[in-house]
This record gives C-alpha cells, sequence and structure tokens, in this order.
C-alpha cells in the first residue's frame, strides 16, 4: 500500500494491500478499497464506498457525494458499490445511492466528466463517453455503448448492447440491442456490435425478427406484445421480456426515415 504523504485518509478507510493513493487525494469515511485500486491526484472518495479489486479513479474523480435528492437528509444511508476492473477517467462524479445503493459492475470505462446520478445501475463491461450524464435510478445492461454528451433521464433503462449516439436525449427505455439516436429515437439495431460480440447469423436473424415485429409491422407496443407472447427463442424473449417491463417510460420509438431500411 502506497499513500502519498498529501493525501488525507480517514481511519475508519479500509485500505488492502497494493492500494495506490495519489497527491491530495482524500479517502473519507467507510470507504473500503480492494487489492490494487488506484486514486490518482485530487481524487475524492468521499464516503461509504465500497470497491472491488483493480478499480482506477481519475484526476480529479469525487466518487460517493451526497445524493442530489431533495428528500434525502445528511444522516439518511447511502452508499456506492463498485466491482472490479473499473475506469474512472478525470472529473468523474457518481453519487451515493439510498437503499440498495448506486451500483456498478465489472469492467465498465467511464470517459472524462461522466456523471452518475444517485441509485444508479450499471452492468458489465459498458463504455460510457465524456460528459455523459446519467440521472437517479437509471439502469444499463452490460457492453452498452453510451455516445458523448449524451443524457438521460431518471429511472430511463438501456438494454445489453444499446450503443447511442453522441449528444442525444433519451427520457424512454431503449431495447437491447438497438441503436438510438436524437430524443428519443431508434436507428436501427446495433448489427456491428452485435458481430463483434460473437452473435452467430442465425442469432442475429432471431433478433432482427424480433425487432421487425416491434418496429416495422405498423403494431403498437400492446399489439406487438401479444403477437410474440408464443415466441420462446432466448435473445428474441430478451428483447420483448425487456419492453413489456418499460412500464413506467415506455420505450423509444423508430426514426421515421430508417423505418424500411434493412437491420443486418
Amino acid at each position: 500500500m502506497t499513500v502519498h504523504p498529501t493525501a488525507l485518509v480517514d481511519p475508519s478507510a479500509q485500505l488492502a494491500e497494493g492500494v495506490e493513493i495519489g497527491p491530495y487525494a482524500i479517502i473519507g469515511s467507510r470507504v473500503s478499497l480492494a487489492e490494487g485500486c488506484r486514486v490518482f491526484a485530487h481524487a475524492v472518495l468521499e464516503q461509504d464506498i465500497v470497491a472491488g479489486p483493480g478499480n482506477t479513479f481519475g484526476y480529479g474523480a469525487i466518487i460517493g457525494a451526497p445524493p442530489q435528492d431533495l428528500s434525502f437528509r445528511p444522516n439518511d444511508p447511502a452508499r456506492v458499490v463498485i466491482g472490479t476492473g473499473n475506469t474512472f477517467r478525470e472529473y468523474t462524479t457518481i453519487h451515493r445511492g439510498m437503499g440498495e445503493g448506486t451500483i456498478l459492475g465489472d469492467n465498465n470505462f467511464l470517459m472524462a466528466g461522466a456523471h452518475l446520478a444517485h441509485n444508479v445501475r450499471l452492468g458489465n463491461n459498458i463504455l460510457i463517453a465524456n460528459n455523459c450524464l446519467l440521472g437517479g435510478h437509471v439502469q444499463v445492461g452490460d457492453r452498452a455503448f453510451l455516445g458523448g454528451g449524451s443524457v438521460y433521464h431518471q429511472f430511463t433503462r438501456i438494454g445489453r448492447l444499446v450503443i447511442t449516439q453522441g449528444q442525444g436525449g433519451y427520457g424512454k427505455d431503449i431495447p437491447p440491442f438497438c441503436m438510438a439516436a436524437g430524443i428519443n429515437r431508434i436507428a436501427g439495431l446495433n448489427v456491428i456490435g452485435l458481430r463483434r460480440a460473437g452473435f452467430t447469423p442465425a442469432q442475429r436473424a432471431e433478433i432482427s425478427a424480433a425487432f421487425s415485429l416491434l418496429y416495422r409491422r405498423g403494431l403498437n407496443v400492446t399489439q406487438a406484445l401479444e403477437a410474440a407472447s408464443g415466441i420462446s427463442t432466448p435473445l428474441a424473449r430478451e428483447f420483448f421480456d425487456f419492453v413489456a417491463a418499460s412500464t413506467k417510460r415506455g420505450i423509444c420509438r423508430l426514426e421515421k426515415r430508417f423505418h424500411n431500411l434493412a437491420s443486418d
């Protein structure tokens, strides 16, 4: 364990072997860092953070600040739980969440200036580009790619292997495997992402058929779900189960100019 002499470490913090704390960093109360975590200069890990092995906290990152929630009181329990091998680049900000907390999985990469509000949930292997803003209770599925400067309204859900356009705005759920663009619009399937993830032609065809049923048959969501009720193949079922669960915000709709483009 290496702690720079200018760093401030609260006595209640738990630092494992191999942890590195850089100049002028602040490690607050009830912060637990597992082996191999690195905290760069001027980063602040404020309080109530549990981080697994191999996480990197970049220059000026602020993790574990109080929720920006008017109902929150200073003594309310709130925390951040971080998995393994995540990277938080310069000036990333992540707020504590009430209840189960703000929860991040493994091997996520947050570029400079990204913000996660309270009670956000990230899966694994997600890339969040510079200056993305995620409101409270946003959920992001595995291997999603969020474009730079894009914003996400509270309680929005982003499915697995979604890719979103930079500077987009999303207040409705984005089903898995899709590309999203502009304001609450779907631009098609994330075909390149599916190929890179190793999906076979048969699997991509299954997803494409599900996408077409929802977006290209002229059905509303209720009708599409009824038509899909007998589908049991796993990827199509994942797609429609996500859509069926989108009761709070609804789903993004297909941009008309992309309506007749092939999915694959």
